[in-house]
């Protein structure tokens, strides 16, 4: 075996006197292994301990020595492994921690304990976050449901913020101008009068603990959505209470603060408060967030499904809205809805877009849902 392959071998084994390399580490080598010795022994050396400096000192040792894939998951071992919420309560480290949307979903947890002095560093932290995703998810997001929109509604005669730009360079592609090197607009295509939408989407969201990061790309979505005039986006989140977060939606930091994550669940509460507020259900697109496990009335909870369905409104049940792998979800409950015709799947940010483009043109979700490979395993 190479000398490289001992020495991966000797910082994966932790040099215990069986390791078998017999391979002697360098200098920084010690530093690493010290560092992964931190976390993944700490059971049986101590660990990182409850001194502030000292994580904050092993903050700074694993972003100097991993990238930042390694640096995240490292970050979120030792929030498990070591119960370091601390680590998210001093400003120091929050200021060297390596944020991202697991980040953003602890801290959403633990608004309710983080210091008043800590505060302002962790909505930097939590915009650093969110402005990212903002500019990975943003533009994806609008071009789906704009063109889906597009093609219900054409408008001829556009005002000059009415322009479908894309559509109307093609259009005219035959009129390039080469000396000007321009296009003439001959035909100027919008998608519609944007001062009346054409879609209502309510976002109803479970704020309990296990839903963190899903609550947090919900809110970036439900901010984007709500910049498009074609539609008009409704943000409703709930544990054992329901809070209407739609004033909030022009600022997906202010929301993801104003999410209290952790409660327990009503279900049924929730979609009683949607009911309310659902003034066009033939033109409403209702997105549950959850993973079905009903704290409140189950009975309540199939009845208010059921008379939601049965007014025309488009259900779309989402067990998560993440990278995190399968979801747990109560089998039984999601077996209703899928009764009842409602899809029932868990979905990746990246689908979403197109998600909500085949959900706003009221196509077949189910099998949508099968071409992506989103359907639940039985």
């Amino acid at each position: 075996m190479s000398e490289h392959n001992l020495r991966k071998w000797r910082l994966i084994l932790g040099g215990d006197q069986n390791d078998g390399t017999g391979m002697n580490l360098g200098p920084e080598d010690i530093r690493i292994d010290k560092t992964l010795e931190a976390l993944y022994d700490s059971d049986r050396r101590g660990g990182l301990g409850a001194s502030s400096p000292n994580v904050s000192r092993w903050l700074g040792d694993i972003r100097s020595f991993f990238p930042n894939t390694v640096v995240q998951l490292m970050q979120k071992d030792a929030l498990k492994r070591l119960d370091l919420t601390q680590m998210l309560t001093e400003k120091e480290m929050l200021e060297n921690v390596e944020a991202d949307v697991h980040l953003v979903a602890t801290l959403m947890t633990l608004s309710r304990v983080i210091p008043d002095k800590t505060k302002d560093t962790a909505r930097q932290v939590v915009k650093k976050v969110v402005d990212d995703l903002m500019k990975k998810l943003a533009q994806p997001m609008q071009q789906a449901i704009t063109g889906s929109l597009s093609r219900s509604v054409r408008n001829k005669r556009p005002r000059h913020n009415e322009i479908n730009w894309p559509a109307t360079i093609q259009k005219n592609l035959k009129h390039y101008q080469p000396d000007y090197k321009t296009i003439i607009p001959e035909t100027r295509i919008g998608y519609g009068r944007k001062t009346s939408a054409l879609k209502d989407v309510v976002l109803c969201l479970d704020q309990s603990g296990s839903m963190g990061t899903s609550v947090v790309y919900s809110g970036i979505f439900g901010a984007v959505m709500a910049s498009i005039p074609a539609i008009k986006t409704k943000m409703v989140v709930f544990d054992t209470a329901v809070a209407d977060l739609t004033e909030e939606l022009s600022d997906p930091v202010e929301l993801l603060f104003g999410v209290q994550l952790g409660g327990g669940t009503d279900i049924q509460k929730a979609l009683a408060y949607c009911q309310q507020i659902i003034t066009r259900p033939s033109d409403t697109v209702l997105v549950l967030i959850t993973d079905l496990y009903e704290g409140g009335d189950p009975g309540n909870l199939r009845k208010r499904a059921a008379e939601l369905v049965g007014a025309g409104v488009q259900v779309i049940v989402l067990l998560a809205l993440n990278d995190d792998g399968a979801p747990g979800y109560d089998h039984q409950e999601a077996k209703f809805f899928s009764n009842l015709g409602v899809p029932v799947f868990a979905c990746t940010p990246d689908k979403f877009p197109d998600m909500m483009a085949a959900a706003l043109t009221k196509q077949d979700l189910n099998l949508w849902a099968a071409r992506e490979d989103l359907v639940l395993k039985k």
